[in-house]
């Protein structure tokens, strides 16, 4: 029986080092990640797989490394960004392209993209309700007299301004360069009359702004997937039934919602995410 107890005090003790088999969820360092994270851990926990998180561990490098290395089992990534920082590939605009070149690129290494979540954060040309125009197209001609605002990011990278510029050829009054919460404000405050941002942002329906549709498709697809080590499917069977489960799920309005619900209403992801659950996704 001392063996015997003795094994057993061995086996948890190994087992303990090992997260009690957990699957390990990860997250980039902002509030979409995080909710994100949570939907992922949330739904594991509901179907009875155990759990343990790792969020904010940084940004996209970081957590692609804690995945490789096997330190994270499973964390949502954006396609585009997948395909652009992490390969370093062009840009391309066919999301079913993308998906594939970022599976086929990932298979080697055990890991394996999940079907889409369902919503795109892409760049978002964003304006106020009473400009009177709903897609990039038709934005072409008033947008000659308009002032624009951008992020820092979008006025450098070739999937952001050159890329509206050369498939649109929309051109602007004025352009300033600032912080994405300063953007929001200068455009609520008509000190622009275009903003660009991220179209889950959650202060777009916050201060009740319109995401231009990007008709002409200028911009690459950065949709939401959950990547999860071919590992933690062997030893979880269930676990690739549970994460598709989640296909299709989330609208970029609902994540916009999501995003708001954090940021503006400054409630805590695990909460938002727990209510969105328990209304059915």
């Amino acid at each position: 029986m001392r063996r015997l107890a003795a094994l057993l005090g061995v086996v948890a003790a190994l087992t303990a080092c090992r997260g009690g088999d957990r699957v390990v969820v990860g997250s980039k360092n902002f509030t979409e990640q995080r909710i994100l994270g949570e939907l992922v851990a949330q739904t594991l926990e509901a179907n009875g797989i155990p759990v343990q998180r790792k969020f904010d561990l940084g940004g996209t490098f970081v957590c692609d490394a804690a995945l490789r290395k096997g330190d994270i089992d499973v964390y949502v990534e954006y396609t585009g960004t997948a395909l652009t920082a992490v390969l370093k590939k062009p840009p391309e605009t066919d999301p079913e392209r993308v998906l594939a070149q970022v599976r086929e690129a990932y298979a080697p290494a055990g890991l394996v993209w999940m079907a889409p979540l369902g919503f795109d954060n892409t760049f978002a040309l964003v304006v106020r309700p009473d400009a009177g125009v709903h897609t990039i197209s038709e934005a072409i001609g008033p947008a000659r007299g308009w002032r624009a605002a951008f992020g820092y990011e979008f006025q450098q990278r070739p999937d952001g301004y050159p890329a509206v510029s050369r498939v649109y050829g929309l051109t602007f009054r004025d352009v300033r360069t600032m912080d994405l919460g300063l953007l929001y404000r200068a455009l609520a405050d008509r000190q622009v009359e275009l903003g660009v941002g991220s179209a889950t942002d959650g202060l777009i329906d916050a201060l009740g702004f319109v995401v231009l549709a990007d008709d002409r498709h200028a911009f690459p697809p950065y949709e939401a997937v959950p990547v999860v080590r071919q590992a933690a499917l062997d030893r979880h069977p269930e676990l690739a039934g549970v994460l598709d489960g989640l296909r299709g799920k989330l609208s970029a309005e609902t994540m916009r919602r999501l995003n708001r619900a954090v940021d503006a209403d400054h409630r805590a992801p695990a909460d938002v995410v727990r209510e969105l659950l328990a209304k059915g996704l």
